[in-house]
C-alpha cells in the first residue's frame, strides 16, 4: 500500500473515533455553540471537535515520520499546527480579541520563516518573508471565515488537501504528499459528524488549524512544470476561502462595517437566501473548489497562454458571481423560515 495512502486512512480511522469522544466531552462539560444573529443555526451544537481534527492529524503524521517523512518540516509543522490549535482553543473557551489573535498568529507564522518554509520565488528576501507571513496568515483566517455553515469548512479543507496531494511531484517536498493526506484523512473524518446537519462544531481550535496547515502545504512544492505562473495555483485551490473573505471585506467596507466584525455577507448565506438548501450550499461549494483545483492542475502543466487563458476565465466568472451575490437583499426574510 502506498505511503500516503496508508497515512490518509490512518488519519481518517484516527477521526472517526476522536470526533464522537470529543463531542461527548463537549456535551458532558456544555461547551457549547449557541445560535445568535450571526451563527444561524437553530440549537445547540457541541463545540470543539477541532481537536478531533488535531488529534488524528497529528498522530498520523508522526507515524509518517516515522515512515520516513523529513524531520525537519514536519517538526516545525507540528510545533506551529499545536500551537495554533491552542489558540483556537483558547478563543473558543473564553474569546479573544482580534487584534490579540492577529499578534499571536504573526509570531506563529514567523517559526515557518526561521526554519526556512516560506515563499522562495520573490526577491528580495525581506519581501518574500513578508508575504509568507501575509498569506500565512490570510488562509488560516480564511478556513475560519467560511465556518459559518455546517459542512462547509471541513469539506473544501479535503478536497483542498487533495489537491496538493495531487498537484505536488512525488520526487519534490515529500513532507507535502505525506502532510496534505493526513489533513485530508483527518478533516474527512470529521465531516462525516459535521456535514449537515451538524452533530458537532470544529470552532476555531479545527478552523485555525486547518487554514494553517494548507497555508504551509501551499508554499511547500513549485507548481512549475512548464510555465512560472503555474505559482500561483494554490489561489485557485483555496479559492471558495479566498474568495469568500475578499467578498466579504469588500461588502463590508462597502456597507461602512468594520471588517473584523461578523455580519452575514457571506457567499454561503446568501446562496441561502436564493433558496438553496444548506446541503446544496456546501455541495455547490464543493463542487467549485473541485473545479478550481482541477484548473490549478492544469495551469500546471498547460504552456503559458493556456494557463493565462485559464486564470483569466477563472477571474472573470468569480468577478460576475461577486457582482450577482452582492445584489442580493440579506434583510429579507430567509426563504425556508
Amino acid at each position: 500500500m502506498p505511503k500516503n495512502l496508508f497515512i490518509f486512512i490512518v488519519a481518517l480511522i484516527l477521526s472517526l473515533v476522536f470526533t464522537p469522544l470529543v463531542r461527548l466531552l463537549a456535551v458532558r462539560l456544555n461547551i457549547m455553540d449557541h445560535p445568535n444573529p450571526i451563527k444561524t443555526h437553530k440549537e445547540p451544537v457541541a463545540y470543539l471537535g477541532g481537536l478531533a481534527i488535531y488529534l488524528a492529524f497529528i498522530l498520523s503524521i508522526i507515524l509518517a515520520m516515522v515512515l520516513g517523512l523529513p524531520f525537519k518540516e514536519i517538526s516545525v509543522i507540528i510545533i506551529g499546527a499545536t500551537l495554533i490549535m491552542a489558540l483556537g482553543l483558547i478563543d473558543d473557551l473564553r474569546p479573544l480579541s482580534f487584534k490579540t489573535k492577529l499578534f499571536l498568529e504573526v509570531l506563529i507564522a514567523t517559526i515557518l520563516i526561521i526554519f526556512d518554509i516560506r515563499i522562495k520565488f520573490i526577491t528580495p528576501d525581506y519581501i518574500a518573508v513578508i508575504l509568507t507571513i501575509l498569506w500565512v496568515v490570510g488562509v488560516t483566517n480564511a478556513l475560519n471565515i467560511i465556518d459559518i455553515m455546517d459542512g462547509l469548512s471541513s469539506g473544501v479543507a479535503v478536497i483542498a488537501a487533495l489537491a496538493f496531494l495531487f498537484i505536488n511531484p512525488p520526487s519534490e517536498q515529500t513532507y507535502v504528499n505525506y502532510t496534505a493526506a493526513a489533513l485530508a484523512g483527518a478533516a474527512l473524518g470529521f465531516l462525516r459528524y459535521n456535514f449537515p446537519p451538524a452533530k458537532i462544531f470544529m470552532g476555531d481550535t479545527g478552523s485555525l488549524v486547518l487554514g494553517f496547515v494548507l497555508a504551509v502545504l501551499s508554499i511547500g512544492t513549485s507548481y512549475t512544470r512548464t510555465n512560472n505562473i503555474a505559482l500561483y495555483a494554490p489561489i485557485l485551490i483555496l479559492g471558495i476561502p479566498i474568495y469568500d473573505t475578499i467578498l466579504v471585506m469588500i461588502l463590508r467596507l462597502k456597507q461602512g462595517k468594520n471588517i473584523f466584525h461578523g455580519s452575514l455577507d457571506h457567499f454561503a448565506l446568501r446562496l441561502e437566501r436564493l433558496g438553496f438548501t444548506r446541503r446544496k450550499v456546501v455541495l455547490v461549494a464543493y463542487i467549485v473548489s473541485v473545479c478550481l483545483s482541477t484548473a490549478a492542475l492544469m495551469i500546471s502543466k498547460a504552456n503559458f497562454y493556456w494557463a493565462v487563458a485559464i486564470y483569466i476565465l477563472v477571474a472573470f466568472f468569480s468577478i460576475s458571481i461577486g457582482f450577482n451575490l452582492s445584489k442580493v437583499d440579506m434583510e429579507k426574510p430567509h426563504p425556508h423560515e
